[in-house]
């Protein structure tokens, strides 16, 4: 055996060193012939040809593909993107600008309007594009739901953490000794994108609604959930989330809900209403009249309009006195079936008299978005001067 192996192993070292040889033959018989050098031209032309056929399988392939399973895009939905704030803050709710745009397209139900940072503008254009119907939306804004700043509430420990108000939670449910309370780190403030929010020295948010947008980041952001995005007609909030009893309240903050009922009493439209230890404001039924303002005794209830505007009686008046039987300051006064006026010093400017008036007489309707529109105008006047 070992002797046919050396023989074998010797013919081969002889073949590979006979470089002048034309030829070998090799197997039992054969005459199979072996050229003693390669032509690298016909290799790499053989190569190309044979890649050149496959790539051009692959493209029909590819092309193939691409044409039975292509995706058609709307030519409308890069117009809509165009025209959006592109601020992907997620107010339309949806996880971006493109993806609304998408929707607003190819779905019927999606509303032009939702893109708040864009403004009516926005809407407008939107809708022009989609040949959809843009209609009024009342804008929305953060709604700061404490007032009980370092100054006007206690501390259980001194937190000495990171300055957010996610990490502070963490230190068992914050430093506050109000456990519903905004922890004052600022957190709302860093995740705006408009900078619609700042802390005030108290250590509580404060919102700029000629900046706000509603994209409700912050309402997301806030580990205590004392932000809520509010339409702007409804200004008049309990800025409290307590649900302890009235005595543990006084304990923790000075200005909290106690829950008295004094705000249930005092509303002509039954908007307040007391559950679990807190006052809350049905907004479907309140008219913004701010009568549970002044009755709280912790001032736990705000009213955030700039001004109210004073009402007074036209020409059309037929004196039927309904205006003084519902106005809660008595401002109204006239003899009956005669032209009534109004004590501008009294008047809260309420509303309650307009709404009620059977002739629509009385004038200065209350309008919750046109002054919450003319004193964002007044202050970017202030600004720009």
């Amino acid at each position: 055996m070992f002797n046919g192996s050396i023989i074998k192993i010797s013919v081969i070292a002889a073949s590979l060193l006979t470089c002048y040889a034309s030829t070998v033959y090799a197997g039992v018989g054969g005459a199979v012939e072996a050229k003693e050098y390669v032509d690298f031209m016909a290799v790499l032309k053989f190569s190309l040809i044979f890649l050149a056929g496959l790539g051009a399988v692959f493209g029909l392939g590819l092309a193939f593909a691409a044409k039975r399973f292509s995706v058609k895009v709307d030519p409308r939905v890069e117009q809509v993107l165009d025209v959006l704030a592109h601020a992907h803050c997620g107010a339309c709710g949806y996880a971006g600008c493109e993806q609304y745009a998408e929707a607003v397209v190819n779905n019927p139900d999606v509303s032009p309007n939702l893109c708040t940072p864009g403004g009516a503008k926005c809407a407008e254009a939107v809708a022009m594009i989609t040949g959809k119907k843009a209609e009024m939306r009342e804008p929305i804004f953060a709604r700061i739901m404490c007032q009980g700043g370092w100054s006007r509430s206690t501390r259980r420990f001194k937190y000495e953490g990171v300055e957010d108000c996610r990490a502070a939670v963490l230190a068992g449910g914050g430093d506050k000794s109000c456990i519903y309370g905004c922890l004052g780190y600022g957190t709302c403030a860093r995740v705006c994108p408009f900078g619609a929010i700042t802390m005030n020295d108290d250590h509580l948010p404060v919102v700029d609604m000629t900046k706000c947008t509603g994209c409700r980041k912050c309402e997301a952001a806030c580990p205590k959930k004392v932000i809520e995005v509010l339409p702007a007609s409804k200004a008049v909030i309990v800025a409290c989330h307590s649900k302890d009893k009235g005595v543990d309240v006084r304990k923790h903050c000075q200005v909290g809900c106690i829950a008295c009922g004094k705000c249930v009493k005092v509303c002509p439209f039954d908007a307040p209403s007391i559950s679990n230890n807190l006052s809350r404001i049905n907004l479907d039924k309140c008219k913004v009249c701010s009568l549970c303002v002044s009755p709280c005794p912790t001032n736990a209830i705000v009213d955030l309009m700039p001004h109210r505007p004073k009402a007074f009686i036209t020409d059309k008046c037929i004196g039927c006195q309904i205006c003084s039987k519902v106005c809660p300051v008595n401002a109204p006064s006239g003899e009956p079936k005669k032209k009534h006026s109004i004590d501008a010093a009294k008047c809260i400017g309420c509303g309650i008299c307009t709404a009620k008036c059977p002739v629509q007489a009385i004038d200065g309707t209350f309008n919750a978005l046109e002054v919450f529109a003319a004193a964002a105008a007044k202050k970017k006047k202030v600004e720009a001067a």
